[in-house]
């Protein structure tokens, strides 16, 4: 089989889409691909749900079931299961956001730690994973980032946040479950990034335990990289990091103008796709000490992966090589890179439809700024309607 074609495969790509299902996403895709249409949806969305209006069963019938698993963690294990038998594996992802509140921030780590115990049992779920705005105040973790003296009432709040951190991440490490821990805007990932290297030093001894997140849109991450590399070197732990390009770009810049301070974003797509290579490239040529999920919707990306693996003749399945796309797209590489037998894993976002409405709409918004990736769904899709006479 020639590699570069491997994921034209709409067979094996929905191959777990019924027809009525097919149907569902060439529509979600056609409506994410109508800009003015997302704007006003995701208005009209928002105002509904504010105002109690019964639309609940209208959004969990079309945009929820397909990027999302399910309300709670036992209804999302129809899905699990069906993408286990297809070679696939699950994250699933509590994708409540925009809690302020410390019982909140308790009950995710509750949440996160019962989801751990929960994959334990579950060969189809190798993985936990959080944000870490779901364990803590995103101002506190800025004011940290910033290096503001922090209140006593706050210091204690901090306090709480490595609590819940070093809790979940020994969960993780007894349960035997690897454990990927989201990046979020620049201004607060400084404190994230050092907390992380900490639980990585204390609980990535033997193996790659907790994975940070790099934003490979950000031109400082490649630096980055070296330097927890030469230090995990130092003292003897290993690393382990998921890429990805990342989620925050207009914001991110947005802020940096309004502030006067240079953007930490790369200057185009083009520079962001060299800085994602880049960065792969290094952790392949480090695999020894540091465990690598690819978490990529770019075809260019996932070929120069396979090829990488290929070039340092290692298994398909090697246990440090993942690779990552969300629930509901990119099923094209997802599907065919399991078939061909590598470590792929799909992030499934699950929680009360108001809860994870606002995620459903960022994906919504991203997909649309993104508009070569929706065009390819649904070119696929269209091929695959075509191919089963739909």
């Amino acid at each position: 089989m020639k590699t570069k074609s491997l994921f034209e495969n709409t067979q094996v790509a929905f191959q777990l889409k019924s027809d009525s299902e097919l149907e569902r996403a060439y529509f979600l895709f056609k409506m994410i691909a109508n800009e003015p249409l997302v704007k006003i949806g995701t208005a009209v969305t928002k105002f509904a749900l504010n105002v109690h209006l019964p639309v609940e069963g209208l959004i969990r019938s079309t945009v929820f079931d397909h990027f999302c698993g399910g309300v709670n963690e036992q209804d999302c294990m129809p899905v699990v299961d069906k993408l286990y038998q297809a070679g696939v594996y699950s994250v699933l992802d509590y994708s409540v956001e925009g809690k302020e509140e410390e019982q909140q921030f308790d009950a995710t780590t509750k949440k996160i730690l019962e989801l751990t115990q929960f994959a334990k049992e579950k060969p189809a779920m190798p993985f936990s994973v959080f944000k870490p705005t779901g364990l803590g105040r995103f101002e506190i973790w800025q004011k940290k980032s910033e290096g503001v003296t922090l209140s006593s009432e706050e210091k204690k709040e901090w306090e709480n946040i490595v609590k819940r951190y070093d809790t979940i991440c020994r969960a993780a490490y007894d349960a035997d479950i690897m454990l990927l821990i989201d990046a979020e805007e620049s201004w607060m990932q400084d404190a994230a990034d050092d907390l992380c290297e900490q639980m990585m030093e204390k609980y990535n001894t033997k193996r790659a335990v907790v994975f940070n997140t790099l934003q490979c849109y950000r031109w400082d991450r490649i630096d980055y990289l070296k330097e927890a590399h030469t230090k995990a070197k130092e003292k003897g732990y290993k690393l382990g990091y998921k890429i990805v390009r990342g989620a925050y770009m207009e914001k991110e810049n947005e802020r940096a103008e309004e502030k006067g301070y240079p953007t930490p974003i790369c200057k185009n797509k083009e520079t962001t796709d060299v800085n994602f290579n880049a960065v792969m490239q290094y952790i392949f040529d480090n695999l020894n000490d540091i465990t690598l999920f690819v978490g990529t919707h770019n075809e260019k990306s996932s070929y120069l992966a396979i090829d990488f693996m290929e070039e340092n003749k290692l298994n398909r399945n090697d246990p440090r090589v993942w690779f990552g796309q969300l629930y509901g797209m990119s099923d094209h590489i997802s599907f065919n890179m399991a078939k061909e037998g590598y470590n792929v894993a799909k992030y499934i976002p699950f929680g009360p439809v108001k809860d994870v409405m606002p995620y459903l709409i960022r994906r919504a918004e991203e997909n649309t700024s993104v508009a070569g990736q929706t065009s390819r769904e649904l070119s696929l899709l269209k091929k695959e309607k075509k191919r089963r006479g739909i």
